[in-house]
């Protein structure tokens, strides 16, 4: 059932949908400002809604132009916010923290900023895009519509990504008739240092994988993870390179900041032990064995592990596997440190971190989701919140960073 009716923006929910209110029906509508007088057709679901903006009555002043062709050309779903002015969307990131720490986790900490990136444009480092192969003509390799995810658009501009990246993105795009003859695959090109390399998901075999290394030299690597398991290197020129598929963060300049505080509240504590959870290519653990802490570095990329295992000397040590099946044998430490990805950290692992309360100083819990963090924090009643801040790793996106200090409660 769907009718049109005009609403009022109030605020912004997680994953970027404006939010109104239309007889007692809560009302989610993309592309929408706070402040925004809209009409919206509305499909009705239960005590939630969808909404599609027909017209724009009377936009907000928190509203401005997209600067990329494929926001609203494409209505491209890799950015949500470009139409908001960037004070705008760091206010509508603090309110999407403080949203799921007061509705799921049920406390009184509230996030004051959100911490901006030096630069809103051109920070990511790393570019994952789609490729379609169609029924006639060369494949499609680009991004996502918003409304329609199985909808991909050819790429030509991406004016939050590194130009090195684009560019040869771009290069790759000329020669896609050398890909993997599949109707479905992924690739991602990122920095690494100033090497570019590309990692390949998908395909059974690819007979031209060295034609299309050489076709595209603007590529120090090139790596491919088939269907069904396994991993190729097609090429790699570089001399000392960071695992390829391992987990990196995609603002260098946030994420730099990011890591210092972790690193400072840690040290903060003066611990003997520190536990690193989901500690990929060992960042947290390396800046913290370097000060004379000894470090256990758990994380499941055995890649990734193994780089981080190359700084890591007696008796800090890297430990590939998952932290549920690790932490139990690592503890106690006198500070956790938790870098999960979007699900948040499994349940055990709580569990083992509240049996730990006595003998851990605090847990440092970096989120890329505010909502898996907040229902952690609920998992976790022996400890409060000591500080909690907010990174804009991710400008014109829906997405925040936030990272918080867990204390044991005293009783």
């Amino acid at each position: 059932m769907s009718s049109v009716a005009e609403l009022s923006i109030d605020s912004i929910a997680a994953g970027g949908d404006g939010v109104a209110r239309s007889d007692g029906l809560v009302v989610f509508v993309p592309r929408t400002a706070p402040g925004d007088r809209i009409a919206a057709r509305i499909d009705s679901a239960g005590r939630f809604a969808r909404g599609r903006l027909q017209r724009l009555i009377q936009g907000s002043v928190e509203r401005t132009d997209p600067v990329c062709r494929h926001y609203d050309g494409d209505d491209c779903g890799g950015c949500q916010l470009q139409h908001m002015s960037y004070d705008a969307q760091l206010r509508a990131k603090r309110g999407i923290v403080n949203d799921a720490l007061e509705r799921i986790a049920r406390v009184p900490n509230r996030v004051e900023d959100v911490m901006p990136s030096p630069s809103p444009w051109r920070y990511r480092r790393k570019l994952t895009l789609a490729i379609r192969r169609r029924a006639h003509g060369p494949p499609v390799v680009g991004l996502r519509n918003l409304a329609n995810p199985d909808d991909v658009f050819d790429l030509h501009e991406c004016p939050i990504t590194d130009p090195r990246i684009v560019a040869s993105w771009r290069e790759a795009g000329l020669v896609r008739h050398l890909l993997p003859d599949e109707r479905t695959l992924s690739g991602a090109i990122r920095l690494d240092g100033d090497s570019l390399v590309l990692v390949l998901n998908g395909g059974r075999t690819w007979p031209s994988a060295a034609a299309f290394a050489a076709a595209c030299p603007s590529l120090a690597a090139v790596h491919w993870y088939p269907h069904g398991g396994g991993h190729r290197v097609v090429v790699d020129r570089r001399a000392d390179g960071t695992p390829v598929a391992s987990f990196q963060q995609v603002n260098l300049a946030v994420a730099s900041l990011l890591r210092s505080a972790v690193v400072n509240r840690v040290m903060r504590h003066a611990p003997e032990t520190v536990i690193d959870g989901y500690a990929g290519s060992g960042e947290n653990a390396i800046a913290l064995h370097e000060r004379g802490v000894r470090v256990t570095a758990i994380e499941m990329d055995r890649e990734a592990s193994a780089y981080s295992a190359r700084f890591l000397t007696a008796p800090s040590k890297a430990v590939a596997a998952r932290l549920e099946d690790a932490l139990a044998s690592a503890l106690p430490a006198s500070v956790v440190i938790l870098n999960p990805p979007r699900a948040g950290v499994a349940a055990v692992v709580c569990q083992e971190l509240e049996r730990a309360r006595d003998t851990t100083r605090a847990i440092l819990y970096a989120s890329c989701n505010p909502a898996t963090l907040a229902r952690d924090i609920q998992r976790l009643p022996s400890y409060r919140i000591a500080w909690i801040v907010a990174f804009d790793m991710f400008p014109q996106t829906a997405h925040v960073e936030t990272v918080c200090e867990l204390v044991p409660e005293v009783s």
